[in-house]
């Protein structure tokens, strides 16, 4: 049966017509993983993709999956500015949970086209909205082709993005999941994001509080591939919602190693903003969700960390989870440690398949990168107006997977450091501008100890966004990130701030290091947030790791190389930067500083204000081995 699979989704790659964007590989080592937009030229925000993830099926590798925040279905911006002021904002209703696939281990993707609400038609100048299931047309937002997750319209919900993506097991009729004969019910895709409501009122409402966590499944993964509706889930809220409830940045685990006692379940955990406390913040604590029926159900929240975030203890944010081949689960995240008073990255564990947890622990010392932009609130990595950016962890570990047989459970965690960087000479704005490094260390006991951290990147690159992985089997250490050229920028207008996505690779001693792809150039001043007032690249990259053939022999044979890593990066090669823009920007921060009084008029992006395809973010990424030159 497995073998009949992967060579129906095989056949399906090569001679299907309904699947639009079935990116060819290309020859500079990368490829276009969000392939079908049609808008790459504008007009913004449609051209804009960001913040992705993916995840490879490890019981058949040449099946992979990847997710972005993919804006192809809202409302075009104006080609002029009104005298109203901004008009591109995100199009009620509309999900922008991008969806993509690669049938041949991440050399080219495919985006399946769904069936959903979209403003797609929509004109610049009229976007009117039609209740479901009413089709779109032009002027008119309503059911049509989307390239985001499908089934939330239905379901009284809208796909939010902050896309995370895992492969486990599929269950078996009754739900359950075999763990005598595992892997015997195929593969199952869990795909969660952040949603909220399609209606506006109370009435209307799906769930309470602003944003919720979502899971969509597939164990239909041919029909999913194909655009199909039906091969997808409806959503399941996890977060247990109130009206103060503000869910953000999930991260989705399945047990993928059938050595593991709890082999299948499925793991979530998150940061959860509920509401304002007068004068002390908001608490924000960590929590963590669990299902043993394959995603069909979820307990929790478990709370993992403290809820408290004013100033004497600041908050956490950046989950992440994976599980080792005995079953026990890991869960990092950023936070601030009151008996060091420094930034740390925590580890909480559960030797009983998310059951109970130990008390969280730090692993790792923290310096956060980036310098204070006074434009934005928010600390940037290029400058002034710049992509805002974090240090978040991201983990791995060596758990065997699909059947545990061959694990060394090595874990491996990366995040973007500032420790030995250069501090900002400007005083409006506090922090590091230069020499950051993509710190890696690993432990090999279960995260009792570590290793001292080491620079996985280049010498001399600027590392923004640091993802690592590693193969099931522990051989191979694999790392990605955003390299910025230049320094951290006061001047918002001049000269450009170029970038490329940048994939190395390690032995699992973390030395050895070599760099295995660099891509094209870009202009992060390119990139815009919704707003326009500043640049926007999101939050994260993503990176995942691969060996065949499984030693308990679980793999089908696919003509894959034996060792490899599938790496996807925000990428703004194809990006214009805009003179107006740039101005507009400008202009924004003399007003705040006081220099000029009146308020600025925004600048749109398109002719003849800007170029076609200002704003064009793209996720790129490809499929690298040890040996890949580049």
């Amino acid at each position: 049966m497995r073998r009949a699979f992967a060579a129906t989704l095989a056949a399906f790659a090569v001679g299907s017509i309904g699947v639009f964007g079935a990116g060819p590989a290309l020859a500079s080592g990368d490829s276009l993983v969000s392939v079908g937009n049609p808008y790459a030229a504008g007009p913004f925000p449609q051209n804009k993709q960001n913040e992705p993830a993916v995840a490879i099926d490890a019981h058949t590798p040449n099946i992979v999956a990847a997710g972005s925040n993919d804006e192809i279905d809202l409302q075009p911006c104006p080609l002029t500015a009104p005298a109203s002021g901004s008009r591109c904002p995100f199009t009620q209703g509309v999900g922008v949970s991008g969806v993509y696939f690669s049938v041949n281990g991440g050399q080219s993707w495919i985006q399946p086209p769904y069936t959903g609400y979209t403003a797609r038609l929509c004109t610049a100048t009229q976007c009117t909205p039609a209740s479901p299931p009413t089709p779109a047309s032009t002027g008119v937002a309503g059911i049509g082709t989307i390239g985001t997750l499908p089934n939330y319209v239905e379901s009284g919900l809208v796909s939010d993005g902050d896309p995370s993506v895992a492969f486990g097991p599929a269950p078996d009729a009754s739900g359950r999941i075999d763990r005598t004969n595992p892997w015997a019910n195929g593969d199952r895709l869990y795909y969660a994001n952040l949603t909220s409501n399609f209606g506006t009122t109370r009435a209307e409402a799906s769930f309470k509080g602003f944003e919720a966590i979502a899971v969509s499944y597939t164990t239909s993964l041919s029909a999913a591939i194909a655009g199909s509706n039906a091969g997808w889930s409806r959503p399941v809220i996890v977060s247990r919602q109130n009206a103060a409830l503000f869910s953000d940045k999930e991260q989705v685990w399945a047990d993928n190693a059938a050595s593991s006692a709890f082999f299948g379940n499925v793991y979530l955990c998150n940061v959860a903003f509920r509401g304002q406390e007068k004068g002390n913040g908001a608490p924000e604590p960590v929590l963590f969700y669990r299902s043993t029926d394959a995603g069909a159900n979820w307990s929790g929240p478990r709370p993992l960390s403290p809820a408290a975030n004013n100033p004497r203890l600041p908050g956490r944010q950046g989950c992440t989870i994976r599980t080792d081949n005995r079953g026990t689960v890991y869960v990092f995240w950023q936070g601030f440690d009151p008996q060091t008073k420094t930034d740390v990255q925590y580890m909480a564990r559960s030797f009983d398949g998310g059951g109970s947890f130990e008390r969280p622990r730090p692993v790792a010392t923290v310096v956060d990168v980036g310098a204070f932009d006074p434009e934005s609130g928010d600390y940037t990595f290029d400058g002034v107006a710049g992509a805002r950016t974090d240090s978040f962890p991201s983990v791995d570990i060596a758990n065997g997977a699909p059947s545990g047989a061959d694990a060394t459970n090595e874990i491996v965690l990366a995040w973007s450091d500032a420790r030995n960087g250069v501090p900002s000479p400007y005083s409006c704005c506090r922090g590091t501008i230069a020499g950051e490094k993509a710190l890696v260390q690993y432990s090999l006991n279960q995260g009792t100890t570590w290793s001292a951290p080491v620079n996985g990147a280049q010498a001399g690159d600027r590392p923004d966004f640091s993802a690592v992985a590693i193969s099931p089997n522990g051989t191979d250490v694999y790392l990605v990130y955003d390299n910025f050229l230049q320094a951290w920028q006061r001047s918002i207008l001049s000269p450009p701030r170029l970038m490329q996505g940048v994939v190395r690779h390690a032995s699992p001693i973390l030395t050895g290091w070599t760099t295995l792809h660099r891509g094209s150039l870009g202009d992060a001043r390119g990139s815009s947030a919704n707003r326009l007032r500043d640049e926007f690249l999101g939050d994260y990259n993503y990176v995942a790791a691969m060996r065949t053939p499984d030693p308990a022999g679980l793999q089908v044979p696919s003509g894959m190389p034996p060792n490899f890593a599938v790496a996807v990066w925000n990428d703004s090669r194809t990006a214009a930067d805009c003179t107006a823009v740039d101005m507009y920007r400008d202009a924004f921060l003399q007003f705040r500083q006081g220099t000029i009084t009146a308020t600025p008029t925004a600048p749109y992006p398109g002719p003849p204000t800007c170029p076609f395809n200002f704003g064009n973010t793209d996720i790129y990424g490809g499929r690298y081995t040890p040996t890949s030159t580049p």
